[in-house]
């Protein structure tokens, strides 16, 4: 097998895992399962919030996690909704992470080593002011409503490291489902 065809293989592969999962997410969705879940898990307050958490970092099943988190929020501790619902969150995300940090970006990276138009964007990738300014850039999109992916993405291909990521979507979480259950408290 030469070269290109195994880099290829690669991007193949990636992109079926990825549309796998977002079929997956959508049967989710459609089904009621996920719903049905989230607000069965209401009554336990903090299990709710974890699993919440989870289902709170994907474009797919933001919005019923969101709902759930606000429901949570609304009875019980803001700020414990927010400490619990970021721990599971901060699982989600990870595994996101760690599919796009080991297996997405290097294909990716590996793809651009080959082409000479590239050169400019592979320098540009390991500068040191880069690395800083994609962390804040990630986690200022995992903190917004955008979808966390983008996010992970942005981080993943900067190759941060996992503890300063796990800090990071820790508290970038914990302050979007702060925020969220501020706004549901309000309604």
């Amino acid at each position: 097998m030469n070269i290109n065809n195994h880099k290829y293989k690669f991007l193949l592969q990636d992109t079926v895992i990825i549309l796998l999962s977002i079929l997956l997410a959508l049967v989710l969705v459609k089904t009621d399962v996920l719903i049905k879940l989230l607000t069965s898990t209401r009554e336990l307050e903090f299990l709710g919030s974890f699993i919440a958490g989870l289902f709170f970092t994907s474009i797919f099943t933001v919005v019923p996690a969101a709902v759930a988190l606000g429901e949570i929020a609304r009875t019980d501790s803001i700020v414990l909704t927010a400490f619990f619902g970021a721990i599971g969150a901060v699982i989600g995300d990870l595994f996101i992470f760690r599919f796009i940090k080991d297996k997405l970006s290097e294909h990716l990276l590996e793809l651009l080593k080959h082409q000479g138009g590239f050169k400019r964007l592979r320098v540009l990738l390991k500068l040191k002011y880069f690395r800083w300014l994609t962390f804040l850039i990630g986690g200022l999109i995992i903190v917004s409503p955008l979808p966390d992916e983008l996010g992970i993405s942005i981080l993943g291909f900067s190759r941060t490291r996992v503890w300063p990521f796990i800090i990071l979507s820790f508290v970038a979480n914990f302050i979007g489902i702060l925020l969220i259950g501020s706004i549901a408290r309000t309604l």
